[in-house]
């Protein structure tokens, strides 16, 4: 079994999970405008973490992360040879060293934290997050590791803003997932962790379960989702039917939401197929802006401390129904018993992965 707990979150909203948790409870969202962030020096809504500026920006926030994680659980678990760490990324610390932007992060991790193998990096588009934590788990149930830290990052880049402005994706205001209104995405960046481990009492405070997850590419298109939801529903059925769990037993699902025009949509027409649009949704980009690599481990986290807390957030920037299958999406935050969640996460290049965390 496969336990998951110990959550670090560092984004625009906070320097810890303690602070960012107060903000979403607020509904406050890190995205601002930011001038002359554009390619023809427009300005934009970003969300940018205050004072993240300089060289080593990358290194820094997992070194922040590890350091968090470190307070969290026994302190013999870092440099064990037991254990290793899976590095979710995107980019990395690209605008140092464009031939090599995780190396350099990486060394300095073993050096700093005594760790006994070279961290792992898993960069596969937007779905980067769930893929790691879902190897995290396969380490741990086929007794390769005992405890595995997994970090996502991502920082904010011309070369990513640029990007997406080419794709003629990003928002001319604050992102509003699954809303009749939406335009766009809004960048972010941030930086998470959480441990996976075999052993419930490394942890300082009480872990969640980690169910094995699943992915499936749909081959559609290297930006475009599937019209049908293909990927999506692949990943999500297989991740219920490995682990024998049923509709009837999700309280929630943390959806991708990126508030694109045919991704939301893909979503929508995706848990309409899987016949969960009844379960509350949310999506979470409308407080951090989508974070690539980072995302699926900063909303996991998220998931983690609704469950934690047992609070429903609000799916910020919604208003009005923009897909054309009726999703239950959550419009105020609300009081729940929270036991079981589905995070969902789909990225470029047909990627779709899923994976489930339940209160023990």
């Amino acid at each position: 079994m496969a336990y998951i707990g110990a959550e670090v979150m560092i984004s625009p909203l906070g320097e810890t999970t303690e602070e960012n948790w107060l903000a979403l409870c607020e509904n406050r969202s890190g995205i601002s405008l930011v001038p002359d962030a554009g390619f023809d020096k427009e300005g934009l809504y970003l969300s940018k973490i205050p004072g993240l500026t300089g060289p080593a920006r990358f290194r820094g926030l997992l070194t922040r992360a590890l350091k968090q994680i470190s307070e969290k659980i026994d302190p013999a678990i870092l440099p064990s040879a037991r254990t290793i760490v899976l590095i979710s990324s995107t980019k990395g610390e690209l605008d140092g060293n464009i031939a090599d932007q995780f190396g350099e992060p990486a060394a300095a991790l073993i050096t700093e934290f005594h760790l006994a193998h070279q961290p792992i990096i898993v960069s596969n588009a937007c779905i980067s997050g769930v893929l790691a934590i879902n190897a995290a788990a396969n380490f741990i149930n086929a007794k390769i590791y005992d405890h595995v830290i997994v970090i996502g990052c991502d920082l904010i880049s011309d070369f990513v803003v640029y990007g997406f402005q080419s794709l003629f994706a990003i928002s001319d205001q604050p992102c509003m997932p699954f809303d009749a209104a939406r335009k766009g995405i809004s960048m972010g960046e941030g930086c998470a962790a959480v441990v996976v481990s075999s052993d419930r009492e490394i942890y300082k405070d009480q872990p969640l379960r980690l169910f094995s997850g699943a992915s499936a590419n749909d081959a559609n298109h290297i930006s475009g989702p599937s019209r049908t939801g293909e990927g999506l529903v692949r990943s999500t059925k297989k991740t219920m039917n490995n682990n024998g769990i049923t509709a009837s037993e999700i309280d929630f699902i943390c959806a991708h939401g990126t508030a694109t025009l045919y991704n939301d949509e893909m979503e929508s027409i995706a848990f309409d197929r899987l016949n969960l649009t009844h379960i509350p949704l949310n999506s979470l980009k409308g407080y951090f802006g989508h974070t690539l690599g980072a995302a699926g481990v900063i909303e996991t986290s998220v998931c983690m401390q609704m469950i934690r807390q047992g609070m429903l957030l609000k799916s910020l920037g919604f208003r009005e129904k923009g897909t054309s299958k009726e999703l239950n999406i959550v419009s105020a935050n609300k009081p729940a018993q929270i036991n079981t969640i589905l995070k969902t996460a789909s990225g470029f290049g047909g990627g779709n992965a899923a994976l489930i965390i339940r209160k023990i």
